[in-house]
Protein backbone atom coordinates (compact mmCIF):
# COMPACT_ATOMS: atom_id res chain seq x y z
CA UNK A 1 0.00 0.00 0.00
CA UNK A 2 1.61 3.45 -0.91
CA UNK A 3 -1.90 5.89 -0.78
CA UNK A 4 -2.36 6.05 -4.25
CA UNK A 5 -6.14 7.19 -3.78
CA UNK A 6 -8.38 4.64 -4.94
CA UNK A 7 -11.71 5.15 -4.73
CA UNK A 8 -13.85 8.28 -2.43
CA UNK A 9 -17.42 8.60 -2.54
CA UNK A 10 -18.45 11.78 -3.88
CA UNK A 11 -19.16 14.05 -1.50
CA UNK A 12 -17.53 17.29 -0.44
CA UNK A 13 -14.85 17.53 -3.23
CA UNK A 14 -12.31 19.91 -1.19
CA UNK A 15 -11.98 17.04 1.20
CA UNK A 16 -12.23 14.01 -0.86
CA UNK A 17 -9.65 15.59 -3.65
CA UNK A 18 -6.89 15.53 -0.87
CA UNK A 19 -7.55 12.69 0.98
CA UNK A 20 -4.91 10.66 -0.77
CA UNK A 21 -2.32 13.00 0.50
CA UNK A 22 -3.39 12.53 4.28
CA UNK A 23 -3.22 8.62 3.51
CA UNK A 24 0.53 9.06 1.48
CA UNK A 25 1.92 11.68 4.02
CA UNK A 26 1.25 9.37 7.34
CA UNK A 27 2.97 6.24 5.26
CA UNK A 28 5.81 8.46 5.05
CA UNK A 29 6.21 9.72 8.33
CA UNK A 30 5.40 6.72 10.28
CA UNK A 31 8.56 4.83 11.54
CA UNK A 32 7.14 1.88 13.34
CA UNK A 33 5.22 -1.03 11.89
CA UNK A 34 1.74 -0.29 11.55
CA UNK A 35 -0.44 -3.03 13.37
CA UNK A 36 -4.53 -4.45 13.10
CA UNK A 37 -6.70 -2.35 15.19
CA UNK A 38 -4.62 0.54 14.75
CA UNK A 39 -6.37 4.38 13.59
CA UNK A 40 -3.93 7.62 13.29
CA UNK A 41 -5.83 11.01 12.57
CA UNK A 42 -4.48 13.65 11.31
CA UNK A 43 -5.67 17.48 10.58
CA UNK A 44 -2.30 18.81 9.22
CA UNK A 45 -2.70 21.42 6.54
CA UNK A 46 0.75 20.75 5.68
CA UNK A 47 0.58 17.17 5.13
CA UNK A 48 -2.08 16.71 3.49
CA UNK A 49 -4.85 18.47 4.96
CA UNK A 50 -7.12 21.30 4.55
CA UNK A 51 -7.94 22.94 7.68
CA UNK A 52 -7.38 22.33 11.39
CA UNK A 53 -11.68 21.49 11.39
CA UNK A 54 -11.24 18.56 9.21
CA UNK A 55 -10.24 15.61 11.05
CA UNK A 56 -8.70 12.35 8.94
CA UNK A 57 -9.12 9.36 10.68
CA UNK A 58 -6.56 6.82 8.95
CA UNK A 59 -7.10 2.99 9.38
CA UNK A 60 -4.21 0.11 7.64
CA UNK A 61 -6.16 -3.06 6.37
CA UNK A 62 -4.61 -6.07 6.72
CA UNK A 63 -5.33 -9.77 6.04
CA UNK A 64 -2.67 -12.29 7.08
CA UNK A 65 0.12 -9.75 6.09
CA UNK A 66 3.13 -8.39 8.39
CA UNK A 67 2.43 -5.15 6.08
CA UNK A 68 -0.89 -3.40 5.85
CA UNK A 69 -2.54 -3.94 2.22
CA UNK A 70 -4.69 -0.85 1.65
CA UNK A 71 -5.91 1.96 3.97
CA UNK A 72 -9.06 3.30 4.43
CA UNK A 73 -9.70 6.74 5.21
CA UNK A 74 -12.65 8.89 6.86
CA UNK A 75 -12.81 12.59 6.88
CA UNK A 76 -15.09 14.74 9.09
CA UNK A 77 -15.81 18.68 9.91
CA UNK A 78 -15.42 19.03 13.57
CA UNK A 79 -17.81 22.06 14.68
CA UNK A 80 -15.05 23.12 17.53
CA UNK A 81 -11.54 22.18 17.53
CA UNK A 82 -10.37 25.38 19.85
CA UNK A 83 -8.71 28.50 18.26
CA UNK A 84 -9.94 31.72 18.88
CA UNK A 85 -13.66 31.61 18.32
CA UNK A 86 -15.81 29.08 18.82
CA UNK A 87 -16.84 26.76 15.69
CA UNK A 88 -12.94 27.42 14.79
CA UNK A 89 -13.62 28.80 11.60
CA UNK A 90 -11.97 32.90 13.21
CA UNK A 91 -12.16 35.46 10.73
CA UNK A 92 -9.14 37.52 11.68
CA UNK A 93 -6.48 34.18 12.53
CA UNK A 94 -2.86 34.89 11.78
CA UNK A 95 -1.22 31.87 12.18
CA UNK A 96 -2.49 28.46 12.37
CA UNK A 97 -2.24 28.13 16.43
CA UNK A 98 -5.49 30.69 16.42
CA UNK A 99 -7.33 27.88 14.47
CA UNK A 100 -7.48 25.65 16.70
CA UNK A 101 -5.40 22.32 17.78
CA UNK A 102 -3.27 20.52 15.41
CA UNK A 103 -2.76 16.65 15.17
CA UNK A 104 -0.27 15.68 13.04
CA UNK A 105 -0.37 11.41 12.18
CA UNK A 106 -1.47 11.45 16.13
CA UNK A 107 -2.35 7.33 17.22
CA UNK A 108 -5.66 7.37 18.03
CA UNK A 109 -6.02 3.33 18.57
CA UNK A 110 -3.72 1.37 19.05
CA UNK A 111 -4.43 -2.34 18.78
CA UNK A 112 -8.02 -1.76 19.12
CA UNK A 113 -7.49 0.39 22.72
CA UNK A 114 -8.95 3.80 22.27
CA UNK A 115 -6.43 6.47 23.72
CA UNK A 116 -8.84 8.60 25.60
CA UNK A 117 -6.44 10.30 27.89
CA UNK A 118 -4.17 11.19 25.77
CA UNK A 119 -6.82 12.44 23.06
CA UNK A 120 -8.57 14.56 26.02
CA UNK A 121 -5.07 15.91 26.97
CA UNK A 122 -4.85 17.28 22.94
CA UNK A 123 -8.00 18.59 23.07
CA UNK A 124 -7.55 20.73 26.62
CA UNK A 125 -3.89 21.71 24.85
CA UNK A 126 -3.65 25.63 25.62
CA UNK A 127 -3.61 28.44 24.25
CA UNK A 128 -7.17 28.02 22.38
CA UNK A 129 -8.70 24.08 23.48
CA UNK A 130 -11.02 22.44 21.98
CA UNK A 131 -15.26 24.07 23.61
CA UNK A 132 -16.50 20.70 24.07
CA UNK A 133 -14.08 17.69 23.98
CA UNK A 134 -16.95 15.23 24.32
CA UNK A 135 -18.61 15.94 20.92
CA UNK A 136 -14.99 16.01 19.12
CA UNK A 137 -14.68 12.49 20.97
CA UNK A 138 -18.14 11.26 19.85
CA UNK A 139 -17.07 12.38 16.06
CA UNK A 140 -14.21 10.13 16.07
CA UNK A 141 -15.86 7.11 17.50
CA UNK A 142 -17.96 7.63 13.95
CA UNK A 143 -15.05 8.00 12.22
CA UNK A 144 -13.56 5.18 13.56
CA UNK A 145 -16.88 3.22 13.01
CA UNK A 146 -16.71 3.94 9.24
CA UNK A 147 -13.17 2.66 8.76
CA UNK A 148 -13.88 0.01 10.32
CA UNK A 149 -16.42 -0.81 7.93
CA UNK A 150 -14.51 -0.30 4.77
CA UNK A 151 -11.78 -2.19 6.47
CA UNK A 152 -14.44 -5.28 7.25
CA UNK A 153 -15.61 -4.84 2.88
CA UNK A 154 -12.02 -4.85 2.10
CA UNK A 155 -11.80 -7.96 3.90
CA UNK A 156 -14.48 -9.62 2.69
CA UNK A 157 -13.70 -8.94 -1.10
CA UNK A 158 -10.42 -10.43 -0.76
CA UNK A 159 -11.66 -13.42 0.85
CA UNK A 160 -14.32 -13.58 -2.04
CA UNK A 161 -12.02 -12.73 -5.35
CA UNK A 162 -8.43 -13.41 -3.81
CA UNK A 163 -5.83 -10.31 -2.74
CA UNK A 164 -3.96 -10.56 -6.56
CA UNK A 165 -7.64 -9.71 -8.65
CA UNK A 166 -8.54 -6.88 -5.95
CA UNK A 167 -5.24 -5.45 -6.24
CA UNK A 168 -5.67 -6.04 -10.25
CA UNK A 169 -8.74 -4.33 -10.26
CA UNK A 170 -7.40 -1.29 -7.94
CA UNK A 171 -4.90 -0.56 -10.79
CA UNK A 172 -7.62 -0.97 -13.52
CA UNK A 173 -9.95 1.43 -11.94
CA UNK A 174 -7.06 4.12 -12.08
CA UNK A 175 -5.68 3.51 -15.19
CA UNK A 176 -9.27 3.77 -16.44
CA UNK A 177 -10.00 7.42 -14.72
CA UNK A 178 -6.65 8.54 -16.30
CA UNK A 179 -7.55 7.33 -19.81
CA UNK A 180 -10.73 9.04 -19.05
CA UNK A 181 -9.38 12.19 -18.33
CA UNK A 182 -6.43 12.39 -21.25
CA UNK A 183 -9.60 11.94 -23.27
CA UNK A 184 -11.05 14.86 -22.36
CA UNK A 185 -8.19 16.65 -22.36
CA UNK A 186 -7.95 16.02 -25.86
CA UNK A 187 -11.13 16.52 -27.04
CA UNK A 188 -11.11 20.21 -25.72
CA UNK A 189 -7.45 20.22 -27.35
CA UNK A 190 -9.14 19.55 -31.00
CA UNK A 191 -12.09 21.45 -30.28
CA UNK A 192 -9.43 25.03 -30.00
CA UNK A 193 -7.69 23.48 -32.63
CA UNK A 194 -10.41 23.25 -34.73
CA UNK A 195 -11.49 26.69 -34.02
CA UNK A 196 -8.27 27.97 -34.86
CA UNK A 197 -7.73 28.85 -30.98
CA UNK A 198 -4.32 28.53 -29.00
CA UNK A 199 -3.90 25.93 -26.94
CA UNK A 200 -2.63 27.53 -23.64
CA UNK A 201 -5.22 29.87 -22.30
CA UNK A 202 -5.14 31.95 -19.06
CA UNK A 203 -7.36 33.84 -16.45
CA UNK A 204 -7.26 36.15 -13.13
CA UNK A 205 -9.45 36.08 -10.40
CA UNK A 206 -9.58 38.62 -7.61
CA UNK A 207 -10.89 38.05 -4.50
CA UNK A 208 -12.04 40.14 -1.92
CA UNK A 209 -8.83 39.94 0.66
CA UNK A 210 -6.63 41.61 -2.42
CA UNK A 211 -5.44 38.22 -3.63
CA UNK A 212 -5.33 37.28 -6.98
CA UNK A 213 -5.16 33.69 -8.59
CA UNK A 214 -3.31 33.47 -11.68
CA UNK A 215 -3.74 30.66 -14.15
CA UNK A 216 -2.45 29.65 -17.58
CA UNK A 217 -3.22 26.10 -18.96
CA UNK A 218 -1.65 24.46 -21.47
CA UNK A 219 -3.27 21.71 -23.18
CA UNK A 220 -1.65 18.77 -25.50
CA UNK A 221 -3.19 16.92 -27.89
CA UNK A 222 -2.19 13.97 -27.17
CA UNK A 223 -3.95 13.90 -23.72
CA UNK A 224 -2.11 15.92 -21.00
CA UNK A 225 -2.12 19.14 -19.51
CA UNK A 226 0.13 21.58 -17.59
CA UNK A 227 -1.45 24.05 -15.06
CA UNK A 228 0.66 26.61 -13.76
CA UNK A 229 -0.34 29.13 -10.98
CA UNK A 230 2.48 31.60 -11.61
CA UNK A 231 1.43 35.02 -11.00
CA UNK A 232 -0.86 34.01 -8.35
CA UNK A 233 -0.31 36.21 -5.12
CA UNK A 234 2.42 35.66 -2.62
CA UNK A 235 1.52 34.09 0.82
CA UNK A 236 -1.20 36.28 2.86
CA UNK A 237 -0.75 37.63 6.63
CA UNK A 238 -4.67 36.83 6.71
CA UNK A 239 -6.16 32.93 6.63
CA UNK A 240 -6.47 32.74 2.99
CA UNK A 241 -3.77 30.71 2.34
CA UNK A 242 -4.72 27.45 0.87
CA UNK A 243 -2.51 24.71 1.49
CA UNK A 244 -1.07 23.00 -1.42
CA UNK A 245 -3.39 19.65 -1.01
CA UNK A 246 -6.29 21.81 -1.62
CA UNK A 247 -4.62 23.88 -4.36
CA UNK A 248 -4.00 20.17 -5.88
CA UNK A 249 -7.86 18.86 -4.76
CA UNK A 250 -9.61 22.10 -7.05
CA UNK A 251 -7.55 20.89 -10.12
CA UNK A 252 -8.63 17.37 -9.42
CA UNK A 253 -12.38 18.20 -9.08
CA UNK A 254 -12.25 20.44 -12.29
CA UNK A 255 -10.93 17.74 -14.73
CA UNK A 256 -12.87 14.98 -13.45
CA UNK A 257 -15.81 16.98 -13.73
CA UNK A 258 -14.74 17.22 -17.52
CA UNK A 259 -15.13 13.31 -17.99
CA UNK A 260 -18.66 12.42 -18.83
CA UNK A 261 -18.61 8.93 -17.94
CA UNK A 262 -18.92 7.81 -14.66
CA UNK A 263 -15.60 6.90 -13.30
CA UNK A 264 -14.40 7.24 -9.06
CA UNK A 265 -12.38 10.40 -8.77
CA UNK A 266 -8.89 8.63 -8.05
CA UNK A 267 -5.26 9.43 -8.50
CA UNK A 268 -5.52 8.03 -11.62
CA UNK A 269 -7.19 11.11 -12.75
CA UNK A 270 -3.93 13.56 -11.86
CA UNK A 271 -1.72 11.78 -13.45
CA UNK A 272 -2.31 13.46 -17.17
CA UNK A 273 -1.98 16.30 -15.36
CA UNK A 274 1.19 18.62 -14.62
CA UNK A 275 0.04 20.99 -12.06
CA UNK A 276 2.98 23.71 -10.75
CA UNK A 277 2.45 26.00 -7.85
CA UNK A 278 4.83 28.37 -6.47
CA UNK A 279 6.53 28.23 -3.24
CA UNK A 280 5.36 30.51 -1.06
CA UNK A 281 2.34 31.77 -2.79
CA UNK A 282 -1.15 31.60 -1.58
CA UNK A 283 -1.73 28.32 -2.87
CA UNK A 284 1.61 26.98 -1.24
CA UNK A 285 1.85 28.61 1.78
CA UNK A 286 4.79 27.81 4.35
CA UNK A 287 3.82 26.81 8.16
CA UNK A 288 2.45 28.28 9.81
CA UNK A 289 0.26 30.39 7.70
CA UNK A 290 -3.32 30.85 8.66
CA UNK A 291 -5.19 28.95 5.93
CA UNK A 292 -8.83 28.41 7.46
CA UNK A 293 -10.05 30.48 4.76
CA UNK A 294 -8.22 28.97 2.10
CA UNK A 295 -9.50 25.60 2.52
CA UNK A 296 -13.15 27.34 1.74
CA UNK A 297 -13.13 30.73 0.15
CA UNK A 298 -9.76 30.56 -1.72
CA UNK A 299 -10.33 26.82 -3.05
CA UNK A 300 -13.57 28.05 -4.77
CA UNK A 301 -11.54 30.62 -6.46
CA UNK A 302 -8.91 28.42 -8.05
CA UNK A 303 -11.89 26.31 -9.36
CA UNK A 304 -13.48 29.17 -10.89
CA UNK A 305 -10.42 30.35 -12.67
CA UNK A 306 -9.45 26.75 -13.98
CA UNK A 307 -12.94 26.87 -15.78
CA UNK A 308 -12.63 30.12 -16.87
CA UNK A 309 -9.83 29.64 -18.51
CA UNK A 310 -10.81 26.51 -20.04
CA UNK A 311 -13.67 28.60 -21.16
CA UNK A 312 -16.47 25.82 -20.07
CA UNK A 313 -18.02 27.49 -17.45
CA UNK A 314 -19.02 31.11 -15.60
CA UNK A 315 -17.90 31.93 -12.43
CA UNK A 316 -20.34 30.27 -9.96
CA UNK A 317 -21.17 32.23 -6.67
CA UNK A 318 -17.56 31.81 -5.65
CA UNK A 319 -17.86 31.47 -1.87
CA UNK A 320 -19.33 29.04 0.77
CA UNK A 321 -20.55 31.68 3.17
CA UNK A 322 -19.39 30.30 6.00
CA UNK A 323 -21.37 31.28 9.01
CA UNK A 324 -20.72 29.82 12.40
CA UNK A 325 -21.82 31.12 15.90
CA UNK A 326 -21.40 30.05 19.41
CA UNK A 327 -20.31 29.93 23.01
CA UNK A 328 -19.05 27.95 25.81
CA UNK A 329 -22.48 25.66 25.55
CA UNK A 330 -22.87 25.28 21.79
CA UNK A 331 -21.25 25.80 18.40
CA UNK A 332 -22.52 25.81 14.89
CA UNK A 333 -21.35 26.18 11.92
CA UNK A 334 -22.86 25.79 8.21
CA UNK A 335 -22.37 26.97 4.73
CA UNK A 336 -25.04 28.72 2.42
CA UNK A 337 -26.07 27.81 -1.13
CA UNK A 338 -25.87 30.35 -3.61
CA UNK A 339 -26.27 30.62 -7.89
CA UNK A 340 -23.86 28.21 -9.81
CA UNK A 341 -22.79 29.60 -13.15
CA UNK A 342 -23.73 29.15 -16.51
CA UNK A 343 -21.96 27.25 -19.39
CA UNK A 344 -22.44 27.18 -23.36
CA UNK A 345 -25.76 25.45 -23.95
CA UNK A 346 -27.09 25.93 -20.09
CA UNK A 347 -28.43 27.99 -17.70
CA UNK A 348 -27.20 28.39 -14.00
CA UNK A 349 -29.07 26.92 -11.07
CA UNK A 350 -30.92 28.58 -8.11
CA UNK A 351 -29.87 27.95 -4.95
CA UNK A 352 -27.38 25.18 -4.58
CA UNK A 353 -23.91 24.17 -3.75
CA UNK A 354 -21.08 24.42 -5.71
CA UNK A 355 -17.95 23.33 -6.52
CA UNK A 356 -16.05 22.67 -3.61
CA UNK A 357 -18.78 22.34 -1.26
CA UNK A 358 -21.22 19.89 -1.42
CA UNK A 359 -22.81 20.28 2.48
CA UNK A 360 -26.18 19.84 3.69
CA UNK A 361 -28.33 22.95 5.59
CA UNK A 362 -29.44 21.29 8.81
CA UNK A 363 -33.29 21.30 9.12
CA UNK A 364 -34.76 24.27 10.44
CA UNK A 365 -36.77 22.08 13.14
CA UNK A 366 -33.76 20.17 14.25
CA UNK A 367 -31.57 23.65 14.12
CA UNK A 368 -34.33 25.86 16.86
CA UNK A 369 -34.32 22.93 18.88
CA UNK A 370 -30.31 22.10 19.02
CA UNK A 371 -29.44 25.83 19.19
CA UNK A 372 -30.90 29.25 20.63
CA UNK A 373 -31.87 30.92 16.94
CA UNK A 374 -34.95 31.40 15.06
CA UNK A 375 -35.07 30.50 11.63
CA UNK A 376 -36.83 33.33 10.24
CA UNK A 377 -36.91 33.05 6.61
CA UNK A 378 -34.92 31.44 3.73
CA UNK A 379 -35.42 32.39 -0.16
CA UNK A 380 -34.47 32.61 -3.46
CA UNK A 381 -32.28 36.01 -3.98
CA UNK A 382 -34.16 36.99 -7.71
CA UNK A 383 -32.62 38.67 -10.44
CA UNK A 384 -29.39 38.07 -8.96
CA UNK A 385 -27.98 35.62 -11.62
CA UNK A 386 -26.27 37.11 -14.17
CA UNK A 387 -28.03 38.07 -17.47
CA UNK A 388 -26.86 36.23 -20.57
CA UNK A 389 -28.16 33.94 -23.21
CA UNK A 390 -27.76 31.63 -20.92
CA UNK A 391 -28.66 33.03 -17.31
CA UNK A 392 -26.72 32.47 -13.82
CA UNK A 393 -28.65 30.83 -10.90
CA UNK A 394 -29.85 33.23 -8.11
CA UNK A 395 -28.60 33.36 -4.83
CA UNK A 396 -30.81 32.92 -1.59
CA UNK A 397 -31.45 35.16 1.54
CA UNK A 398 -31.13 33.66 4.82
CA UNK A 399 -32.69 35.08 8.09
CA UNK A 400 -30.96 33.71 11.56
CA UNK A 401 -33.01 35.62 14.95
CA UNK A 402 -30.62 35.05 17.69
CA UNK A 403 -32.41 33.65 21.30
CA UNK A 404 -29.30 34.32 23.07
CA UNK A 405 -25.96 36.40 23.64
CA UNK A 406 -22.87 34.10 21.41
CA UNK A 407 -20.22 35.30 19.22
CA UNK A 408 -21.60 35.11 15.23
CA UNK A 409 -18.87 34.81 12.21
CA UNK A 410 -19.24 35.36 8.77
CA UNK A 411 -16.18 33.73 6.28
CA UNK A 412 -16.64 34.58 2.90
CA UNK A 413 -16.02 35.96 -0.66
CA UNK A 414 -17.52 37.78 -3.22
CA UNK A 415 -18.79 40.91 -1.33
CA UNK A 416 -16.62 43.55 -3.51
CA UNK A 417 -15.97 41.18 -6.07
CA UNK A 418 -18.14 40.09 -8.17
CA UNK A 419 -19.19 36.32 -9.73
CA UNK A 420 -17.90 37.13 -13.19
CA UNK A 421 -19.93 36.08 -16.42
CA UNK A 422 -18.12 34.67 -19.27
CA UNK A 423 -18.29 35.17 -23.29
CA UNK A 424 -20.15 38.39 -23.33
CA UNK A 425 -22.54 37.23 -19.91
CA UNK A 426 -23.22 39.41 -17.42
CA UNK A 427 -22.27 39.53 -13.68
CA UNK A 428 -24.00 37.71 -10.54
CA UNK A 429 -25.12 39.97 -8.07
CA UNK A 430 -22.36 40.44 -5.21
CA UNK A 431 -23.32 38.71 -1.56
CA UNK A 432 -24.17 40.75 1.39
CA UNK A 433 -24.39 39.97 5.19
CA UNK A 434 -25.97 42.30 7.40
CA UNK A 435 -26.60 42.42 10.82
CA UNK A 436 -30.24 43.99 12.68
CA UNK A 437 -29.81 44.97 16.35
CA UNK A 438 -32.62 44.43 18.68
CA UNK A 439 -33.26 48.34 18.23
CA UNK A 440 -33.93 48.71 14.95
CA UNK A 441 -29.94 49.48 14.02
CA UNK A 442 -28.94 48.23 11.05
CA UNK A 443 -25.34 47.49 9.80
CA UNK A 444 -23.18 45.96 6.71
CA UNK A 445 -20.69 43.04 7.78
CA UNK A 446 -17.05 43.08 5.65
CA UNK A 447 -16.61 39.79 3.71
CA UNK A 448 -14.64 38.90 7.35
CA UNK A 449 -16.35 39.77 10.37
CA UNK A 450 -16.90 38.63 14.01
CA UNK A 451 -19.63 40.22 16.16
CA UNK A 452 -21.28 39.66 19.66
CA UNK A 453 -24.75 39.09 19.38
CA UNK A 454 -27.43 39.36 21.92
CA UNK A 455 -30.90 38.14 22.45
CA UNK A 456 -33.49 39.68 19.23
CA UNK A 457 -30.18 40.32 16.98
CA UNK A 458 -31.11 39.43 13.25
CA UNK A 459 -28.00 38.44 10.91
CA UNK A 460 -29.12 38.31 7.31
CA UNK A 461 -26.71 36.68 4.59
CA UNK A 462 -27.44 37.52 1.11
CA UNK A 463 -25.60 34.74 -1.39
CA UNK A 464 -24.47 35.65 -4.60
CA UNK A 465 -25.65 34.87 -8.05
CA UNK A 466 -23.60 32.98 -10.75
CA UNK A 467 -22.11 34.83 -13.35
CA UNK A 468 -24.34 34.13 -16.97
CA UNK A 469 -22.79 32.48 -20.27
CA UNK A 470 -23.46 34.39 -23.91
CA UNK A 471 -23.86 38.02 -25.37
CA UNK A 472 -27.00 39.45 -24.27
CA UNK A 473 -28.36 42.91 -24.86
CA UNK A 474 -28.82 45.01 -21.43
CA UNK A 475 -25.79 46.36 -20.10
CA UNK A 476 -23.41 44.38 -17.61
CA UNK A 477 -25.09 44.53 -14.01
CA UNK A 478 -23.10 47.18 -11.77
CA UNK A 479 -21.93 46.13 -8.21
CA UNK A 480 -25.59 47.11 -6.18
CA UNK A 481 -24.13 44.86 -3.34
CA UNK A 482 -26.30 45.99 0.32
CA UNK A 483 -26.52 49.65 -1.25
CA UNK A 484 -30.11 48.13 -3.09
CA UNK A 485 -33.04 46.33 -1.63
CA UNK A 486 -33.32 42.78 -2.87
CA UNK A 487 -36.22 40.91 -4.24
CA UNK A 488 -37.66 38.26 -2.26
CA UNK A 489 -40.02 35.47 -3.87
Amino acid sequence: AHGALVANAPHIPVHLGSMGESVSALIASHSEPFQPGDVFISNNPYNGGTHLPDITAITPVFDTATQPLFFVASRGHHADIGGITPGSMPPHSQNLSEEGILFDNVQLVRRNVFQEADLRNRLAALPHPARNPNQNMNDLQAQIAANRKGEQELQQMVKQFGLQTVQHYMQHVQDNAEQAVRSAIQQLAHTREAAGESLTSSYQVPMDCGATIAVAITLNPMGTATINFTGTSPQQPNNFNAPLAVCKAAVLYVFRSLVETPIPLNAGCLKPLDIRVPAASLLNPHYPAAVVAGNVETSQAVTDSIYAALGVLASSQGTMNNFTFGNDQVQYYETICGGSGAGPGFAGCDAVQTHMTNSRLTDPEILELRFPVLLESFSIRSHSGGVGQYPGGNGVIRRIRFRSAMTANILSGRRSTVPFGLAGGGDGLPGCTSLKRQDGTRSVLSYIASVEVEAGDCITIETPGGGGYGNYLWKSRTLLGCAQPSIVS
